[in-house]
């Protein structure tokens, strides 16, 4: 087992620097490498949180589940929801009850989102080629928690695969990595494969046909109606007409790039801090990143889009920004997430917006998009209003192409905003 008390930080083959964490003082100590520092490269690597300073820097306020204790930046390495379930049965396989956050690291490795690795690593077998079949049905065991003896027949080895290319993945859907050859299309893990012959795909699995309707389809379909008003997102595809699958934003031209979800930049809780939760912080992170202002723009189009669509689970993890390391310089990150965050043939109430607009979650008014484009200079807010709103009248054909439940589509337009 990954024991070691300090870990080193690692971004482009560098050592950034070393982390430590005090189990007993419940706190973590960043130190920068005093070479790297020296050698004035990548200076806005780190905007927030993290100085630019030789001394060592303490952190005892990250200690919710979001953050496990870590700093923001680093914590954003470690599996979300569905992650933590296949991480903890894997390890419980294995009898270990619970790992340090360090340790949860040595095991992410260079294997997670983003540029950042963790060393040591705790080495796991190599993992073939990838049978998306074989992954659904252990998936399908483990997540519906079926009785004793089914659960046994699953092997460690198994679970480990699975682990491997599904745990470093954000979110609560079941989702997994892999690299698809560009000439041959065979599937391979891609927890760590990023050559130029491969293309990087985070796959969110169909795994359930009781609930009526396919949530990847859903997807899928917004994800051609956010093309549709010029939404910039990476190309995506169904496999298997089943599995939505998108290219990764963060495995670019056989390189990692370094990406930071807005949660991992600022240290704003997404889920028990709601108050930092707003549209008008993402704005002024993206100000304060001095991205290109096209990128405002796009901010601006996204945010019409999740609430005209009713996409009400737009958190501070589903936005993120990429870092240059050329240039030295951050941009706004491909769009991701975008879909029906709710289950479409449930009866419901209307529910509360994950990003308030002006202070609100509900009832958001086409006044409200005006005050907030005139205090971010946003151009023509208007004419991107109108232009969204334009395609959700698209929604019945795009849907019914898809072969969507007729239920479904019914239900989520009537849930559109209209303004």
């Amino acid at each position: 087992m990954a024991s070691a008390k300090i870990i080193q930080v690692i971004a482009f083959g560098l050592e950034i620097g070393k982390l430590g964490y005090d189990m007993d003082q419940k706190r973590a100590v960043f130190q920068y490498n005093p070479d790297f520092l020296s050698s004035g490269k990548y200076l806005n690597l780190f905007p927030f949180i993290f100085r630019r300073v030789e001394q060592a820097q303490v952190f005892t306020e990250y200690h919710s589940d979001t953050f496990q204790g870590l700093p923001p930046m680093i914590a954003d390495s470690l599996p979300d929801t569905f992650g933590t379930i296949i991480f903890q049965e894997w390890l419980s396989r294995r009898g270990i009850k619970k790992l340090t956050p360090l340790e949860q690291l040595a095991y992410v490795a260079d294997r997670g989102m983003g540029a950042l690795e963790y060393k040591p690593v705790k080495e796991l077998l190599e993992t073939s080629t990838i049978n998306i079949g074989q992954v659904v049905e252990i998936l399908e065991r483990v997540l519906k928690l079926k009785d004793d003896a089914v659960e046994k027949d699953l092997s460690e080895i198994s679970l480990l695969n699975i682990f491997k290319i599904g745990s470093s993945a954000g979110g609560a859907r079941p989702k997994i990595l892999v690299a698809e050859h560009k000439d041959t299309g065979a599937l391979v893990a891609g927890d760590r494969q990023v050559g130029s012959d491969y293309n990087h795909y985070l796959i969110k699995l169909h795994l359930d046909d009781s609930i009526g309707y396919s949530q990847e389809h859903v997807e899928y379909a917004y994800y051609l109606m956010a093309q549709e008003v010029g939404i910039e997102m990476m190309p995506s595809k169904l496999i298997e007409d089943k599995h939505f699958a998108t290219l990764r934003y963060d495995r670019q031209k056989g390189e990692k790039q370094h990406a930071m979800t807005v949660s991992g930049l600022t240290g704003w809780d997404f889920q028990s801090n709601p108050e930092n939760s707003s549209y008008e912080n993402v704005f002024k992170l993206a100000l304060g990143l001095k991205v290109p202002f096209k990128d405002l723009q796009q901010l601006y189009r996204r945010m019409i889009f999740n609430l005209v669509f009713r996409n009400s689970d737009d958190h501070l993890k589903n936005h993120s920004f990429i870092y240059e390391k050329k240039s030295d310089t951050w941009s706004l990150s491909p769009a991701y997430d975008l879909t029906y965050s709710l289950n479409p043939l449930i009866n419901f109430k209307i529910t509360s917006r994950a990003l308030s607009i002006r202070g609100k979650r509900q009832d958001i008014g086409l006044k409200d998009l005006l005050i907030l484009a005139e205090e971010f200079s946003i151009k023509n807010p208007k004419k991107i209003i109108d232009e969204v709103q334009k395609a959700a009248s698209k929604w019945n054909e795009v849907a019914s192409e898809l072969q969507i439940n007729k239920r479904v589509i019914q239900r989520i337009n009537d849930d559109f905003v209209r303004f």
